[in-house]
């Protein structure tokens, strides 16, 4: 079976989010017809839109080679987040753990279930760092280099954590 290269989003800011975002990468690690290739360092950020008063998150990025399509991969990120007490109550409000598709090879998609690449992905700065930090050569599949992006978005309240994380 063909395998893709899918990166994936992880952040949190409930329930000891540096422990959620560590056990979303051993479930990434466990996924069927798949295998995480590169994770990034773990990030506290600031958290951006929803309720003001949120605590900080840890957001971080993985890198799958897998034969999962995108559908059955965004189900299966969705299961990890719901084994974790994902909640989704508010929007871009306060969450154990949050697990984005950001991209599927060189897909471009744009339908009710699934946009990639992920659609405000070139704008967060809390994305685009610990991308980078596993994939420096990337193209965004209909947006260029990564590291054109980056230069257009300081990481701003980001703070890199222990780097063997």
């Amino acid at each position: 079976m063909q395998s893709e290269r899918a990166y994936v989003g992880i952040g949190g800011n409930l329930d000891d989010p540096v422990c959620q975002v560590r056990r979303a990468f051993q479930a990434l690690a466990a996924l069927p017809a798949s295998r995480c290739v590169a994770r990034s360092p773990l990030y506290r950020t600031t958290p951006v839109g929803g309720p003001p008063g949120q605590p900080h998150y840890v957001n971080a990025v993985a890198a799958l080679d897998t034969a999962l399509d995108p559908d059955e991969l965004l189900t299966a990120l969705q299961e990890i987040e719901n084994a974790q007490g994902r909640i989704r109550n508010v929007r871009w409000g306060p969450r154990t753990l949050d697990l984005d598709l950001l991209l599927y090879g060189a897909l471009i998609r744009d339908d009710p279930r699934l946009t990639l690449p992920h659609p405000r992905l070139h704008e967060r700065a809390f994305v685009l760092y610990p991308l980078y930090d596993i994939a420096p050569t990337l193209r965004l599949p209909g947006r260029g280099r990564l590291r054109e992006w980056l230069a257009r978005c300081p990481p701003l309240d980001m703070t890199r954590l222990d780097s063997q994380d």
